[in-house]
């Protein structure tokens, strides 16, 4: 993973694993939109995620997005199988989800989740949260990460 900040990132290579296809259409289009050179790769589900992520000699993502509600392996499995494995404990994860329950929110904070963004209905909100998101140099984030500056408010 590369910690240098995001404004000195020639690409930053993003993952998306989401089930719902209207969603993963929505989140490429706001991420074109977006003015930062970005590679976005998408999955159906966490098992697809997975898969890739250890496929051998792949340029890891710089973030991956979850949504938590997915078949097969759901985003709190991935998050768990990422934070585990020595190869991707480091990659900056947020999760993306319709849910606001407090239960997955601090599930997903104690599992080593970076952020947790409740999916926004509106596409500008969408467009605003993802960029934002994009822009957090990781790095000095992860190391002030606590409950208050966890879940992203739209």
């Amino acid at each position: 993973m590369n910690n240098t900040p995001n404004t000195n990132v020639k690409i930053l290579n993003v993952a998306l694993a989401d089930d719902d296809e209207d969603d993963r259409m929505l989140f490429r289009e706001a991420i074109e939109e977006i003015e930062m050179r970005t590679k976005l790769s998408t999955f159906n589900n966490g098992q697809e995620l997975m898969d890739y992520l250890t496929l051998p000699n792949i340029l890891l993502p710089n973030l991956v997005f979850l949504d938590l509600n997915m078949p097969i392996k759901n985003g709190m499995q991935c998050l768990m199988d990422i934070r585990n494995n020595p190869l991707l404990n480091t990659m900056a994860v947020a999760i993306y989800s319709t849910s606001s329950s407090e239960k997955d929110i601090e599930q997903t904070f104690v599992n080593g989740a970076n952020i947790y963004i409740n999916k926004p209905n509106d596409f500008s909100k969408l467009r605003e949260a993802i960029e934002k998101v994009l822009q957090i140099n990781w790095q000095y984030h992860t190391s002030n990460l606590n409950r208050d500056n966890f879940l992203y408010r739209i």
